[in-house]
């Protein structure tokens, strides 16, 4: 294989990747680095890359600090957990009719689809307010769920519609042909084929339900038994200081539900992604 890189092209990629993996991790390691350390010794000069003095205070005193610690991660967990479900049972049957069936207009569909996305939750929060309430959904995970689902739906339709475009129809017609309906096809011979597809958009909703709660839980949600990590994690902001330290011990144990989920699922995320991006 005849090598398309000359040196100084290559230092100059290398180069760019490091610094680009050096901007996304920096927070995180210097969330790492605060976790270990006592809080008088966070602020001071001159920056030091390793922590001055290790300590595990800050892992002990969060459980103390916030006992619901647990409770918020549980929470966190759920309310992902459902709103991905419910994301997935909604989103594969409207991305199959929107891709197979002759719906007059299915552009402006599609269209629409795409135009939720850059609306943010809170644009819609007060009309959103209002629709939990008049449901009775307040102070409850459903406050949380379905708003949530509804923003998570239109790209989890986007990402499915690239695996069942690769999908040719000569399979639906021949299932058509021995007597198979549509539902029967859709369950049958269409979720098999884009099995890698569906845990790919599987991770990403629940990533992205993870990581987005913060703003339905803190405005429609006001009882700590329903309260996810985003939320909770206020806990550790005191009247006149924060206690750092603790707070970034606890952020670092609510990322780990999401982080196991990825790693777990990696293989099969790099697999629906890959088979996704290219057309057969």
């Amino acid at each position: 294989m005849i090598n398309r890189y000359r040196l100084h092209e290559k230092i100059a990629l290398y180069a760019a990747i490091f610094l680009f993996l050096l901007v996304l991790l920096f927070p995180f390691f210097e969330a790492v680095k605060a976790a270990f350390s006592p809080l008088s010794s966070l602020f001071r000069a001159p920056w030091h890359p390793l922590p001055q003095h290790f300590s595990l205070e800050a892992w002990q005193n969060m459980w103390q600090r916030v006992p619901y610690l647990p409770r918020y991660i549980f929470n966190s967990v759920l309310i992902a957990g459902v709103s991905t479900l419910l994301t997935l049972l909604l989103s594969v049957p409207a991305a199959y009719a929107l891709t197979r069936l002759p719906i007059p207009g299915v552009r402006y569909f599609w269209a629409l689809f795409l135009g939720v996305n850059v609306f943010s939750g809170a644009v819609l929060l007060i009309p959103l307010y209002r629709m939990m309430k008049a449901w009775g959904m307040l102070n409850s995970y459903a406050g949380m769920i379905v708003p949530g689902t509804a923003f998570l739906i239109p790209t989890a339709v986007w990402l499915l519609r690239t695996y069942l475009v690769q999908i040719p129809r000569d399979l639906e017609d021949a299932a058509r042909c021995d007597g198979a309906g549509r539902i029967y096809i859709l369950r049958r011979v269409i979720l098999p084929l884009i099995k890698p597809g569906l845990v790919a958009v599987a991770v990403i909703t629940f990533i992205n339900s993870y990581a987005n709660q913060f703003i339905f839980a803190l405005t429609f949600n006001s009882k700590r038994e329903y309260m996810p990590i985003a939320v909770g994690i206020f806990d550790f902001f005191g009247r006149n200081t924060v206690q750092w330290n603790e707070l970034m011990a606890a952020c670092l144990v609510g990322i780990v539900p999401a982080l196991l989920i990825f790693v777990v699922l990696q293989r099969y995320l790099i697999d629906g992604l890959t088979k996704g991006a290219v057309k057969h």
